[in-house]
């Protein structure tokens, strides 16, 4: 029997082990220190690379691996990435940019004996999903975006007073990491505290459409990086996006209507700098397209392998 979010259209959970999903932990050094992935085996010359977003890690694609398997659409030659600075990965240095990120990536992908990827990035990853098929562009065969990082956020990012009153909840997030963040450790133990009185689920709210498993939003107690974030930020700000227009391969996009971290101009300016964009907008979904519709994040995947 298909398991109840399967049948029903719930959301599944989010789980620590990569050995649920027969993955294994790999850690591979790189340009901007070691970078950690779940891995899964080796079928072909075409890795599936999971990025996460600035709230997550490698953990934020189990909910989407367990509807995957879950519906016989079982991801293959997955390469989870924990980002620098988030997960069991290096810290992330005041100076690395986006770019030495995405470069990053790309030396665990030919670690790990791919050929080409197919580059998925959640949020924040993917911008650097982009990157990566821009840099990369001879071995990049998709990228496919889930609930984006987009140009507004990127305004906010550069102009927090002017970008951010266009994308409040952007710049609401990247002021309380600041302040999170400058706190040090202490930064970290006021997390643990508000998710300790259980203000986690209200606080998260707005980012989801619906409810979501609550192991979902239990998971940001450990992953959200305040320092990460805020320095991930400053470089977002000096990042040029005009560097797309060097991508070759399909890009998708899967955006849920309510996503706090998005403006309805965020599409037409990927349009505008990518050659073969395409958006499918998800009913349902917020800022966790990948949790809350996994079902069009798969399609998304299957569109760019099969029409690359």
């Amino acid at each position: 029997m298909l398991p109840r979010y399967v049948r029903e259209g719930g959301t599944p959970p989010l789980v620590a082990e990569p050995a649920r999903f027969r993955w294994r932990t790999v850690s591979v050094a790189t340009g901007v220190g070691d970078l950690t992935a779940r891995v899964s085996r080796r079928t072909g010359p075409v890795a599936t690379v999971l990025l996460h977003g600035a709230a997550g890690t490698w953990t934020t694609w189990t909910p989407l691996a367990a509807y995957a398997e879950g519906s016989d659409r079982a991801l293959t030659d997955v390469v989870a990435v924990d980002l620098p600075g988030w997960g069991d990965s290096a810290p992330l240095e005041e100076s690395t940019t986006v770019a030495d990120v995405s470069r990053a990536v790309a030396e665990v992908v030919v670690a790990r004996g791919y050929e080409r990827a197919i580059v998925v990035g959640h949020s924040l990853g993917a911008l650097v999903s982009l990157d990566v098929a821009a840099r990369e562009p001879d071995t990049t065969l998709g990228a496919v975006l889930v609930s984006p990082t987009g140009a507004a956020a990127l305004d906010a990012s550069r102009r927090p007073l002017q970008g951010g009153m266009r994308l409040p909840g952007f710049a609401g997030m990247r002021a309380t990491m600041r302040v999170l963040a400058a706190l040090g450790p202490a930064g970290g133990a006021v997390v643990g505290a508000v998710a300790a009185a259980g203000l986690l689920p209200a606080l998260a709210r707005p980012l989801f459409a619906a409810r979501v498993d609550p192991t979902v939003v239990a998971a940001f107690r450990s992953e959200i990086r305040p320092a990460s974030f805020a320095r991930v930020a400053r470089a977002a700000a000096v990042y040029d996006e005009d560097a797309w227009r060097a991508i070759r391969c399909r890009v998708v996009s899967v955006r849920g209507p309510a996503d706090v971290f998005a403006s309805p101009g965020d599409d037409a300016a990927f349009a505008a700098r990518i050659p073969r964009f395409t958006v499918h907008p998800v009913t349902g979904a917020a800022h966790f397209a990948h949790v809350e519709r996994p079902d069009a994040v798969l399609d998304a995947i299957a569109e760019v392998r099969d029409g690359a």
